[in-house]
């Protein structure tokens, strides 16, 4: 088996490049493509390692017809089309654990300077001046700093205001109560926040919901004097409105360390005297870039030698521990899926899964997200694990999932229903032993078939003679049966058969099983296993 390819696109430590080829990933280092030479040739890759340079566009992501994973040392992911890499199938990593304290660090070190006016004064003494009496700073203590968005960087950042003896009180929708009890802040609403603090600092994601977080609006429902620190996205702040507040004295200074457009050459801000900037250099430690690099190469090569899944932003994470812990788990989901996916029309409208037993008890969402994509694939050429969920709803078919500790029958068990106009496919699964998936049910009708790559599915009225008439058609066409598995609602009601062959049946010979007297469906099922 060929090892997987990565390509990384931007400068990372060299260590990175020791982590894939030490854990059997081939590499190639090729910094500061241009956008056409990127997508030229990401073709061969299945993997792309990047920074904040390198733009992993809906042209890129088009052309990279291999691709599994984009890696972002780093946390924001601004520069990759998300969207399209999900609806591609590419699974969007990041590591937000890496320059955390970094960048908490410098949000710190931007209130102190400006606070202490520190650029201005060092730019004056430089230049051979002593204006003591002109920079008159403020104390941080006993101020209150408004934190926006407390995740990682910002409950760092509350937790040194606090050290520095500040009040902190922070806003952020997913701040539970007893994470901020924790912490030892107060948690407010925006508004309260506004109104309330002398430093506001900012730490959140750039979204629909936060850009421009920080306009005319917010400006005016500010203490008079407040000062303003964004080391998070540029975008969050609507730099005309804060212009226009720092130039009337309703806002006493910025810090910005992040900027709509960037390289930033030009900007309103600069020049200001009570503006302190940065070029992005929350993240530039020697520590935080040697982190992310290392994290990231740990998990692009998890990722591609053992599926799991670690701080991805488009599908839901799994362990090493749980990829192993499913994989039997993973066989089944696919059998189930594909079952219902081969009976499946264009009038799909709602899959349900249940998970009852020790399963119920499992990482069940890739579980979910694998039974989709084989359900889907019958209908769809490009669809995985990334994108199963989002195609599922663009097509307007519900999903859903429910867990039950128990069946009465089986110690595990996995469901799959699907409606569509055909009518109502459930397929149900168990595990015998440790990790032999096995159909246990289709329907109403109870039966046990092991995965295989190519079973005759069979409806028929459950009269005498069809088990030999069968047998002697396969046996004439040369085609050999390896198992048969049989099951019926009633004694002389209808009957269903799985019947495992050696050889695939052609079209010709189908429809002669088909013709068979008592046969009501004949359908050859083709497994990917």
């Amino acid at each position: 088996m060929p090892k997987p390819k990565v390509l990384i696109s931007d400068k990372l430590s060299p260590r990175a490049v020791e982590i894939f080829k030490e854990r059997g990933v081939d590499v190639d280092l090729r910094p500061g493509l241009k956008p056409e030479e990127l997508a030229a040739m990401i073709g061969d890759y299945d993997g792309l390692a990047i920074r904040s340079a390198t733009k992993v566009t809906k042209d890129v992501l088009k052309a990279a017809k291999k691709l599994k994973v984009v890696g972002r040392a780093g946390i924001g992911v601004d520069n990759v089309d998300v969207p399209a890499a999900t609806e591609n199938g590419v699974v969007v990593m990041n590591t937000p654990f890496g320059n955390s304290i970094t960048t908490a660090e410098h949000a710190i070190a931007m209130m102190f300077a400006l606070a202490r006016q520190i650029p201005a004064a060092h730019a004056s003494t430089h230049a051979g001046k002593w204006e003591k009496s002109r920079f008159m700073g403020v104390e941080l203590t006993g101020k209150t700093l408004g934190v926006i968005g407390c995740g990682n960087i910002g409950s760092i950042v509350a937790e040194r205001g606090l050290g520095l003896k500040m009040k902190v009180i922070a806003y952020d929708p997913f701040l539970s109560p007893e994470r901020a009890q924790k912490l030892g802040v107060e948690k407010v609403e925006l508004d309260e926040l506004l109104r309330r603090a002398d430093v506001i600092t900012l730490h959140t994601p750039l979204t629909d919901a936060t850009r421009n977080i920080i306009n005319a609006g917010a400006l005016a429902k500010c203490k008079k004097g407040v000062r303003v620190v964004n080391c998070a996205r540029g975008g969050l702040v609507d730099e005309a409105a804060l212009k226009a507040a720092l130039d009337s004295g309703q806002a006493a200074g910025a810090a910005l360390d992040v900027f709509p457009v960037e390289p930033a050459k030009e900007n309103p801000l600069f020049g200001m005297e009570n503006v302190v900037c940065t070029p992005h250099l929350g993240a530039s430690t020697t520590e935080a870039q040697e982190n992310v690099a290392l994290q990231v190469a740990e998990q692009m090569s998890d990722f591609l030698l053992t599926g799991a899944i670690v701080n991805a932003v488009n599908t839901p994470s799994l362990s090493a521990e749980d990829a192993a812990r499913l994989r039997p788990y993973m066989r089944l989901a696919e059998f189930l899926g594909s079952y219902c996916g081969q009976l499946a029309d264009e009038s799909l409208t709602e899959i349900a899964v249940e998970y009852e037993g020790e399963a119920a008890s499992l990482n069940t969402t890739p579980l979910t997200a694998i039974i989709l994509t084989s359900i889907l694939r019958a209908q769809l050429d490009s669809v995985n694990m990334v994108n199963a969920a989002a195609l599922a709803k663009t097509r307007n078919i519900a999903v859903s999932e429910t867990r039950r500790d128990r069946n009465p029958d089986y110690h595990t068990l996995v469901r799959a229903r699907m409606t569509c106009a055909g009518g109502v496919y459930v397929a149900a699964g168990s595990l015998f032993g440790a990790d032999r998936p096995r159909i246990v049910a289709l329907g109403d009708f109870k039966v046990e078939a092991e995965p295989a790559a190519h079973i005759l599915y069979l409806r028929n009225q459950d009269k005498p003679g069809l088990i030999g008439r069968l047998g002697t058609l396969l046996g004439e066409n040369g085609i050999n049966i390896a198992n048969f598995n049989l099951g019926r609602s009633a004694p002389g009601g209808q009957a269903l058969a799985l019947v495992t062959v050696d050889q695939p049946i052609p079209g010709a010979l189908l429809e002669k099983i088909g013709a068979l007297e008592n046969v009501l469906k004949a359908r050859l099922m083709r497994f990917g296993l």
